[in-house]
């Protein structure tokens, strides 16, 4: 595997994984906080008060946590805005995430779609290129009948 292969995957995890949060937040009954006060309040209470935890957790000093604690600093840096995003949404309503992760582990399973170009023939053919959308189904195979739990075999394994 080359490192331009190691990349490309990176970025499609990073896109699947940022199509989940998306899903997820679509879920959320109400809205995160939007101000770095409300934000930093928040996430304040989920470290129990500790402005020193707090600090570490976005990478800033505690005297910087206090002012905003305080509102005497309202605009964040861009690197301190996207962390209190990110671990604002990372915390926000786990008991909705979770239950929403348990319907989705015992339905009818994972849907996937995504968009492709198809097509081979020159332009104005009817073999022309065109953009598909393709939508797959996977159903959740019943518990115990993993292949590799089981003791069974993958398609393409051999046995020993």
């Amino acid at each position: 595997m080359t490192a331009d292969d190691v990349l490309r995957a990176a970025r499609t995890r990073a896109k699947i994984l940022d199509g989940f949060a998306r899903a997820e937040r679509a879920l959320f009954t109400r809205a995160a906080p939007k101000s770095a006060r409300a934000q930093m309040k928040f996430l304040g209470k989920r470290e129990k008060g500790s402005t020193k935890s707090l600090a570490e957790r976005l990478g800033v000093s505690r005297k910087t946590v206090q002012r905003y604690l305080s509102g005497a600093s309202t605009k964040p840096n861009k690197r301190l805005q996207e962390a209190l995003v990110q671990e604002t949404e990372s915390e926000w309503q786990p008991q909705v995430r979770a239950q929403a992760r348990q319907r989705a582990a015992s339905s009818g399973g994972l849907v996937i779609s995504c968009r492709a170009y198809f097509g081979l023939g020159p332009e104005g053919t009817s073999d022309a290129g065109r953009v598909r959308d393709i939508t797959g189904r996977r159903h959740p195979l019943p518990r115990g009948r993993h292949p590799r739990r089981a003791g069974g075999r993958c398609d393409g394994e051999r046995s020993a």
